[in-house]
């Protein structure tokens, strides 16, 4: 089964878990936001995916479940679980394993190109990908990388876009998961108080989501089926 740790209503699986169901995984989604409780053990897990979400990690006095979901991630950690990690779910992994998240030096939002690491160009996971990568950005916040960690993805405005903490743990700052509706539910959502940032930066996204779409679904698929090796090969 796979566990997707879900932190707001717009921000799910989205072209994740098709994936995995499709090569034969059972889906569970726990929408924390609305209480929904972590598990104590992991005998039915074989990886968790942290999705996205508006917060900050630091943020917990105003969303308590991130205190839960820090202890629950260093215990998945700490069982050797494979864990991947979406934008506040990378941000979440490198806190749990040591790192600092902080403001980034430059807000992304849309689309960016950014480029794998030495190590990266080396890892498992981004096996059979280019050297840079086109990738969706929706972020304030950065990751240092912890003291078992590795970078594995660097950006222009922003180092720092993917990291590994230890032999199957890994955070992409950058959205891999997303479709034209994410973008439309986002924009409609983080943009409700700037009508007309809503309608030129949306417009102007989607038209890039059309133009990149081939190229971006076909470097998302090409991480799940490096995921799913790992996940194989347990």
């Amino acid at each position: 089964m796979i566990l997707y740790l879900k932190h707001v209503d717009i921000e799910g699986p989205e072209t994740i878990a098709p994936f995995f169901e499709k090569h034969g995984y059972a889906t569970k989604v726990l929408e924390l936001y609305n209480g929904d409780i972590l598990p104590q053990k992991f005998d039915d897990i074989d990886a968790v995916v942290c999705l996205g979400g508006p917060m900050n990690v630091y943020e917990e006095d105003k969303y308590p479940f991130l205190k839960d979901e820090n202890i629950f991630i260093q215990r998945v950690l700490e069982n050797k679980i494979p864990f991947l990690g979406i934008c506040l779910g990378s941000q979440l992994l490198a806190k749990a394993a040591g790192g600092k998240v902080t403001r980034s030096p430059v807000e992304e939002i849309g689309w960016r190109t950014v480029q794998l690491t030495d190590e990266g160009g080396k890892d498992a996971l981004l096996k059979n990908l280019p050297a840079e990568l086109v990738v969706y950005q929706w972020h304030g916040d950065t990751f240092s990388i912890p003291p078992n960690g590795i970078c594995l993805v660097n950006g222009l405005d922003c180092p720092r876009q993917a990291l590994k903490v230890g032999s199957v743990a890994y955070g992409f700052q950058f959205h891999i998961e997303i479709t034209d509706k994410s973008i439309h539910e986002w924009s409609d959502e983080y943009f409700k108080d700037s009508p007309s940032l809503l309608r030129e930066k949306k417009d102007m996204m989607l038209k890039e989501y059309t133009k990149y779409k081939m190229l971006f679904k076909k470097e998302a698929e090409t991480i799940y089926s490096n995921f799913l090796n790992l996940l194989q090969s347990q």
